[in-house]
């Protein structure tokens, strides 16, 4: 399946001296150097909600969480390096609103624009009450190791992998934790209820207080209020319950919006209006089904292609990457590649769970959607990176 771009290249013949880019993450940054690499030498205002240069998310669950690393080490790009790019920079202020090729400001300004990329992201869901903790930004990360030492008793909600990585690291810390999830098997809508299973496992290994089927009303600051009225008392809470496409800025901008900013096989939304990253949700050629991936390297890998096909001519070469994601839990080092959500079944390919060394093969039919490896050296999951390429 294919569709025609929304005119993301009709315009290509058209002057274009002013691009913005709203978000400045690993997106926003990677859209900003290829334009600049690739010749284009007029105005190029970022603007960024958070008041940091951009940084490293991945490691906020991990070693930021654990206080293996101080924020320092988080910036994709030095100082010097953003400056000689020569942005107009517009750091910690939010874009509320999209009109005709301009963006609205929270502080009242306006950025005109001939040609836009959006690059905003998702925000941490939410529970009612008050009180809890979330994982997106540098911030969170320092606010929730502030309070983590041992004999602390974290609740965490959600058993996804961002709730799995924090989890792992608040045991290794000496925190009691108790993991809350909706589903009989954590992940098993991603990696099926085998894998999922053994993840799971690897909690109750390591003495978490895993709870499984169970769904939480509310959150206060002395635990969680669970749907059958059931109070589970804790010191801390964090809330990993997924996330949301920064998108409510875009209401009535004439975007098709529905869960993420809807773009072709070419990042493009609509003339002159492309996005990339964790916002876009864009056609993916190859697998034949509307993606939304909130992994890293997609995020740098699309604002890339965002950037290029925008700069023309034509609508440009299809984004289509194969996505891939890592995850450290304990003593696991998990990577993967493809859409494993496609799958209906699952193989092992090599090793075994009892091993805790394994690499298993997802496929939908007899095609291979995806690979996911644990403990296993790198190069024995790659030749499932280039099936995927080939049969795809």
């Amino acid at each position: 399946m294919s569709r025609t771009a929304p005119s993301g290249g009709a315009s290509a013949d058209r002057d274009r001296t002013r691009i913005a880019i709203v978000g400045f993450s690993a997106a926003g940054l990677s859209a900003a150097e290829t334009l600049r690499r690739s010749g284009f030498a007029g105005t190029l205002t970022v603007i960024g909600e958070e008041a940091h240069l951009p940084y490293d998310r991945p490691p906020l669950s991990k070693q930021i969480l654990a206080a293996e690393w101080e924020p320092s080490r988080l910036f994709l790009r030095s100082a010097e390096h953003v400056q000689s790019l020569g942005l107009d920079l517009r750091l910690g202020v939010r874009a509320t609103a999209l009109g005709d090729h301009r963006v609205v400001l929270e502080d009242g300004g306006e950025v005109p624009f001939d040609a836009l990329i959006i690059a905003t992201g998702v925000r941490p869901r939410s529970l009612p009450g008050v009180g809890g903790h979330v994982m997106r930004t540098v911030d969170d990360a320092l606010a929730l190791r502030k309070r983590l030492r041992p004999g602390l008793r974290l609740i965490v909600v959600g058993a996804g992998f961002l709730g799995a990585e924090c989890a792992a690291v608040a045991r290794r810390l000496g925190c009691e934790v108790v993991l809350l999830e909706p589903a009989p098997v954590p992940l098993a809508h991603a990696v099926g209820p085998v894998v999922g299973g053994f993840l799971a496992q690897a909690h109750l290994d390591n003495g978490v207080d895993l709870r499984t089927g169970v769904a939480v009303s509310s959150v206060s600051d002395g635990g969680v209020l669970l749907a059958d009225g059931t109070l589970v008392e804790g010191d801390e809470v964090l809330v990993a319950i997924g996330s949301l496409p920064n998108t409510d800025w875009l209401a009535g901008s004439g975007l098709t919006v529905s869960d993420g900013v809807v773009c072709d096989e070419y990042c493009a939304a609509a003339p002159d209006i492309y996005a990339a990253g964790d916002v876009a949700r864009w056609h993916h050629p190859l697998f034949g089904v509307d993606l939304r991936v909130e992994h890293r390297t997609n995020a740098g890998e699309q604002g890339v292609a965002a950037a290029r096909n925008l700069l023309g001519p034509g609508p440009g070469t299809p984004f289509a990457p194969i996505p891939y994601f890592w995850s450290d839990q304990y003593d696991l080092k998990i990577h993967a590649y493809g859409h494993l959500r496609l799958h209906d079944s699952v193989e092992m390919a090599e090793g075994s769970l009892a091993e805790r060394r394994f690499l298993a093969t997802f496929r939908r039919g007899e095609r291979l959607v995806g690979a996911l490896a644990v403990n296993m050296p790198p190069k024995a999951i790659r030749p499932y990176r280039q099936e995927l390429l080939a049969t795809t």
